[in-house]
């Protein structure tokens, strides 16, 4: 039995859909009291508003913030917000992310910087400002949002969505040296293919062939990495950090589709 996390405090950034929604979630029915961040207002109040509905006892809390993550001032304000509402932060999940498809040879400059921006330099700026009030908490957890793809895997039109992804786990593996004397942790998820509003933008197509490629014959839920990023978060992997956990049914043990022949 894990000890409870209900009454702490988490930050979830672009936790208004996909898996930050489903890690929210995973943490609000834990009890936690949790503030989600995303840059349309409107969809992070509606949001919101789902998410306590289904927080059932130990009754957990969702609020909102309208925010940029690859904003400086805005990750500062979500902290000081996160720190007013919540009276601190326990658990970050720096979560915000996103993946345009752009080959190689056409990607602008302009959606180089947009997926680095969010998903690298966002990761940076919301973990920079929240050391103080996560070293403050005497337990602070950072849970970053990897991937299977950049770090593991690759996956054409997705260069600049690896190389942010890969960078993410660079960044943890010194954040974690760093912070650690400040009691604070650092580790990451890697999610293979989820159920996602993103993943199903993709087509059928793309969702029965990656199906196809699972050795569990099945793409991922949202709260399989909620429950993943909750492990990282309880007093239990206190003695963790700088380490990565993948939830991907499999998707990268096989070393040829032949691998799947026959199973």
């Amino acid at each position: 039995m894990f000890t409870s996390i209900a009454g702490r405090a988490v930050v979830v950034t672009g936790g208004t859909r996909g898996i930050g929604k489903g890690i929210a979630a995973v943490f609000a029915r834990s009890g936690a009291r949790v503030l989600i961040t995303g840059r349309d207002s409107d969809v992070a109040r509606a949001a919101a508003e789902e998410l306590n509905a289904q927080a059932l006892a130990p009754r957990g809390e969702v609020s909102f913030v309208q925010a940029d993550v690859a904003s400086r001032e805005d990750c500062r304000r979500v902290a000081a917000i996160a720190e007013e509402r919540l009276g601190g932060i326990d658990v970050l999940c720096a979560n915000a992310g996103i993946f345009p498809d752009a080959r190689l040879v056409d990607m602008t400059e302009e959606e180089l910087d947009l997926v680095l921006g969010t998903n690298l330099k966002g990761t940076v700026l919301t973990v920079q400002a929240c050391i103080p009030a996560l070293a403050r908490s005497g337990r602070g957890r950072v849970i970053l949002t990897s991937s299977i793809t950049g770090p593991i895997t690759g996956f054409p039109g997705w260069t600049h969505y690896g190389a942010s992804k890969a960078g993410q786990l660079g960044f943890m593996r010194t954040a974690a040296i760093e912070l650690a004397p400040s009691g604070i942790t650092v580790n990451a998820v890697l999610p293979g293919n989820i159920a996602t509003e993103g993943l199903a933008d993709l087509g059928e197509d793309y969702a029965a062939g990656m199906t196809a490629a699972i050795p569990l014959r099945r793409l991922g839920a949202v709260d399989e990495i909620g429950y993943a990023a909750l492990f990282f978060a309880t007093d239990e992997a206190a003695y963790i950090t700088g380490q990565t956990i993948v939830v991907d049914g499999g998707q990268v043990l096989p070393e040829s589709p032949e691998a799947m022949a026959g199973i």
